[in-house]
């Protein structure tokens, strides 16, 4: 079981990664048979007294890609964001058996939108170095950034002066400087073109087969997460369907949850 105060290492290949956290990564993968890397239960989300989430429970193994489905006001980012403490909610979350709080440094969390000063004057890399942990070793910075797609010449420029796909291709890139365990992905793919969903879709894609980091990532494309993830939850207000993709989205289940699902799909893909 992991704690918050050692360094991991989700065992990339690459040699800075095998400097530090041996001792916590093993530790954690010993226990991976034991308890799940995300335990939800019983989870209800209201506002204004109105239940917008109900009663959700759900397991998501270490190692795997869960996506939360749902049309437009499903409740899906609540749903993350209650996961991660951000909101009030009644019910029951652990990470690795643990309290959020007694975790926090084995997660990382990459929202749909960042809202900053433009006109702030801060680098890439002071960005970056802003979330590395004083053990991660600075190359790391370059290594993160080109996992995502981005030159290391990026490191000098400033962050304001970004594309809305290079700023979140940063955004994931800071996420994974210090090597969490749990990534939790709002709309990843929301400000990107179809080259950078590519991207991401193959950093994903290398994040699940190379690491032991477990994902849980809102998306509205079934396309896109359909071949990528080990399992759905859809959600419209309550839990509408869990489990692999191949089972849990029936040609029923869609029509039910999503209505038309030609709206479903983005960039021209098909299911």
């Amino acid at each position: 079981m992991p704690n918050s105060s050692s360094t991991t290492n989700n065992g990339r290949p690459s040699p800075e990664h095998e400097e530090h956290g041996h001792e916590s990564h093993a530790h954690t993968r010993a226990h991976a048979d034991i308890l799940p890397a995300v335990s939800v239960r019983n989870l209800s989300v209201s506002f204004d007294r109105q239940k917008v989430v109900s009663d959700v429970s759900f397991e998501v193994p270490q190692g795997d890609i869960l996506a939360l489905l749902g049309p437009n006001g499903s409740g899906k980012t609540t749903l993350l964001r209650a996961m991660l403490g951000l909101i009030p909610y009644t019910g029951e979350v652990r990470i690795f058996g643990k309290h959020l709080h007694a975790v926090r440094e084995l997660i990382a969390y990459v929202p749909q939108r960042f809202d900053f000063d433009r006109n702030f004057p801060i680098t890439v890399r002071e960005f970056m170095d802003l979330a590395r942990h004083r053990h991660s070793p600075p190359g790391r910075v370059a290594v993160r950034l080109q996992d995502v797609g981005l030159a290391p010449e990026i490191q000098s420029a400033r962050l304001g002066s970004l594309s809305g796909g290079q700023l979140q291709r940063v955004l994931i890139a800071q996420a994974l400087i210090n090597n969490p365990l749990v990534l939790f992905l709002d709309e990843p793919a929301a400000n990107i073109d179809i080259t950078g969903e590519a991207t991401l879709t193959g950093l994903l894609e290398q994040l699940r087969d190379k690491t032991d980091v477990t994902i849980v990532m809102v998306s509205h494309d079934i396309a896109m997460v359909s071949g990528l993830v080990d399992k759905v939850l859809c959600l419209n207000g309550q839990m509408m369907c869990f489990g692999p993709p191949e089972t849990a989205l029936t040609e029923k289940s869609i029509k039910e949850i999503f209505g038309d699902r030609k709206r479903l799909f983005s960039h021209g893909h098909q299911h």
